[in-house]
């Protein structure tokens, strides 16, 4: 059941990553009229995962939950002429397709599987100079996934792609796009972005979740791309969620950087696009501007970082500093007696409150992390430096679950190297290899040379006129946020929502207070960490990237919120002084 209409394609997506809803795929398949069916299956942290898999099983190194869904919906998707792409391969496409190719073989159905790779660089680690690792991974861009699609593929899996790929390929395959349609390109990695992580486009991970309907599972989003690179953001008619500018907005401003979002077919100017809404759950995306992209394409290293484990304490009552100063004290000179880890920290969390009415309320947390080359240090020596003093420390000892052996963890790096330098291969479902050729035109050096996050582009905050005093109330009483993490950086989107009844004032007034210094203040951990602000005007959103922030990225991080998923909402919760004239009557009036 194809749903083009000749200049516009449907392209909906079935998973944000490697555990996304499993029932997702037949239920998109099901719900509504597509050409095309996307899955996102890979992070960084799944690269790592996969490779952990592959050391085990060479067969393995795939996204297996996608084996799962296409089990059961392969044959309706061929019934209902829906095309599917997915980056589920992982580290082995080719072991995926094979894998395919099988299931469709004891259901009888003819289908035709074809698989993109070239990404997987281990075995060139020592010439690139990556050093040791156990992943290397770069990021491919969308034209071979085109020329599967060209030539005739249902099913189309790739190993690492970049995010928005998935989706612009399906759109390149159908519109006949080249390397020069700038414009176009950046119109469909701005539709792949957004529905690339599935139910945060239609409501999921949303401060306003308040004003959605989140009684029923939240349906999966689907991109409508025109020929001219225009788009709309919707889902199927009777699913959970809703499409709105908030809710997309939230998206566009995930786990970004400048105003230039990089990739290795186009750099898109996230400041140039213009959002708005047409209907109920139906968002168009306008506007969108794409420049040459990048010389380089960046790369995914993941390696073995040593081993780790965590013990909690829980501090109930009063003197808590001095509790913590104490089992601290205990800990470091037991550990102190054997092979000492080489990392060694402590993080209290004062959650008590006076006069506590529950024991909740009188408890705080402290964690102990250690870290080690060697599994030793960090196993059974550091368990029972813990668990030996339970009768023999502070009052009321206890610890949320017993410490158990040290595991290994992982430690991600970026990498860049020249695109020329990345196969890119497009293996037909006849075994025939056809490559794909690099951007002939790139940024020149001085502009974009290695795909730089912490490259500031300098803009201009907006002005605007409020009046009144200030008052004291949290920061999300007036904005929304999203935050994710991008390796050891931590990004926060932070906008003024679409209904605000002076959103430009707003707007012009959040650019103008969260300056450097003042995220630093409000998120204690960014008071030594280098600080990006970028003003994005079109979407009235500041993104913030906090450089460092999750350490050598998410597997070693130590963070009780190790993928900056809660960064934005604390930093909602901050009381600042905003003007009384910006903020909604009932809440300025409450904290006059």
């Amino acid at each position: 059941m194809m749903a083009s209409t000749g200049s516009t394609i449907r392209v909906g997506n079935c998973s944000g990553y490697y555990g996304d809803r499993l029932s997702a795929m037949r239920e998109m398949l099901e719900g509504g009229d597509l050409d095309y069916l996307t899955g996102d299956y890979l992070a960084e942290l799944t690269m790592l995962i996969l490779g952990r898999d592959r050391m085990k099983d060479e067969s393995l190194g795939y996204a297996k939950t996608f084996v799962r869904q296409m089990t059961e919906s392969m044959v309706l998707a061929k019934e209902r002429g829906v095309r599917i792409v997915a980056n589920a391969g992982g580290l082995n496409p080719a072991g995926l397709a094979a894998k395919l190719r099988e299931i469709a073989a004891s259901q009888d159905l003819d289908i035709t599987i074809a698989h993109v790779e070239g990404d997987d660089l281990l075995g060139r680690a020592d010439e690139l100079v990556f050093g040791k690792v156990m992943t290397a991974n770069a990021y491919l861009g969308a034209f071979g996934i085109a020329a599967a699609l060209q030539a005739g593929a249902d099913v189309v899996v790739t190993g690492r792609v970049t995010d928005a790929s998935v989706v612009v390929g399906p759109a390149i395959a159908e519109f006949g796009w080249g390397r020069d349609d700038l414009d176009q390109l950046a119109g469909a990695v701005v539709a792949g972005h957004v529905i690339e992580c599935g139910t945060q486009a239609t409501g999921g991970n949303f401060s306003g979740f308040a004003n959605v309907d989140m009684s029923t599972p939240l349906g999966f989003p689907v991109a409508e791309i025109s020929e001219d690179g225009s788009v709309v953001i919707t889902k199927h008619e009777g699913t959970g969620g809703a499409v709105t500018i908030d809710t997309v907005t939230a998206q566009l401003v995930y786990e970004v950087g400048g105003p230039s979002y990089l990739g290795p077919d186009v750099s898109t100017r996230l400041d140039t696009m213009t959002l708005t809404q047409e209907g109920p759950d139906r968002v168009a995306i306008t506007g969108v501007l794409g420049e040459a992209p990048p010389a380089t394409t960046k790369v995914c290293l993941n390696a073995l970082g040593g081993f780790r484990n965590s013990v909690e304490f829980l501090l109930t009552g009063l003197d808590i500093p001095e509790k913590a100063e104490l089992i601290q004290r205990q800990m470091e000179s037991a550990l102190a007696a054997g092979t000492v880890p080489e990392s060694v920290e402590w993080q209290l969390d004062r959650t008590d409150t006076p006069d506590p009415a529950t024991q909740a309320q009188a408890t705080s947390l402290l964690r102990c992390h250690v870290k080690s080359a060697s599994p030793d240090p960090v196993g059974r020596a550091f368990s029972d430096a813990a668990i030996q003093l339970a009768l023999a420390s502070y009052p009321g000892f206890s610890v949320t679950r017993p410490p158990s052996a040290g595991t290994p963890y992982g430690v991600y790096r970026p990498a860049y190297v020249p695109q020329s330098e990345v196969p890119h291969v497009v293996v037909q479902a006849d075994g025939r290899r056809e490559e794909i050729e690099p951007p002939s035109v790139v940024s020149s050096p001085e502009d974009d040379t290695a795909w730089p996050e912490a490259a500031v582009q300098e803009s201009t905050p907006p002005t605007g006129d409020w009046v009144g005093d200030t008052v004291r109330a949290p920061l999300g009483r007036l904005a929304y946020a999203r935050s994710g993490d991008k390796g050891g950086d931590a990004n926060i989107g932070v906008w003024i929502p679409a209904d605000h009844p002076a959103r430009d004032d707003a707007y012009a007034w959040l650019a103008g207070f969260l300056d450097q210094s003042t995220v630093r203040e409000l998120i204690r951990e960014a008071a030594m960490l280098d600080v990006e602000i970028h003003p994005l005007p079109n979407l009235a959103a500041v993104n913030i990237v906090i450089h460092g922030l999750l350490g050598e990225g998410v597997a070693s991080s130590t963070r009780l919120d190790p993928q900056a998923k809660g960064v934005g909402e604390w930093l909602r919760a901050r009381d600042c002084a905003i003007p009384a004239s910006l903020l909604p009557d009932s809440i300025a009036e409450a904290a006059l």
